[in-house]
């Protein structure tokens, strides 16, 4: 079955198969026979995200009178482009001021773990993690910035090798001039 109930595994691998078949591709030889299931797997793996919950990862927080702010960057995360079923893969960087409590390090790779591992587009990656971050933690203010490389774009299309940057301020990180100014420095 799959993850609601609905349709099962043998569905999915025989939908792959008619793919295979769409293409011109022989799904009963010997390279494409175990293919199938492989796909249904990988995207299993690469929808993970969904059984995630925010606030369950944020959770485990810290009383702390550290009050400047705090930046995780170059946190690597790989999606899925909700457009074209193709990957995306970049890095985020995730910044908080505390407000009398702390997350754990390894809380906030997990939460952009969390959100990436769904079919997404990315400004609402960037926005998930950062209004994630703003309910569970209530800081002062957060920001992140997500940027990316759109498989969708780079291998089919126009080609292009560029990569696309987000960003999503909340509280002071948004309303404050100097306070954006740094986390972006930084």
């Amino acid at each position: 079955m799959s993850r609601d109930g609905s349709i099962g595994r043998v569905d999915v691998q025989r939908s792959i198969a008619v793919l295979l078949g769409y293409l011109g591709e022989d799904a009963s030889r010997e390279g494409l026979r175990d293919t199938p299931a492989r796909v249904v797997r990988a995207f299993e793996e690469m929808t993970v995200g969904y059984s995630g919950d925010p606030a369950a990862i944020l959770a485990t927080r810290f009383r702390e009178t550290y009050d400047e702010m705090v930046v995780v960057r170059d946190i690597p995360f790989w999606s899925l482009c909700e457009h074209h079923l193709m990957p995306f893969h970049g890095v985020a960087k995730v910044g908080y001021l505390p407000n009398g409590r702390v997350v754990g390090l390894s809380k906030i790779p997990r939460l952009v773990q969390c959100f990436g591992r769904r079919l997404q587009i990315q400004e609402r990656l960037t926005q998930q993690i950062a209004r994630a971050m703003n309910e569970h933690l209530e800081p002062r203010g957060v920001g992140v910035v997500v940027t990316a490389t759109h498989l969708c774009v780079a291998a089919r299309g126009i080609g292009s090798q560029g990569s696309m940057t987000t960003s999503c301020l909340l509280g002071s990180m948004r309303s404050n001039a100097r306070t954006r100014a740094e986390f972006l420095a930084l």
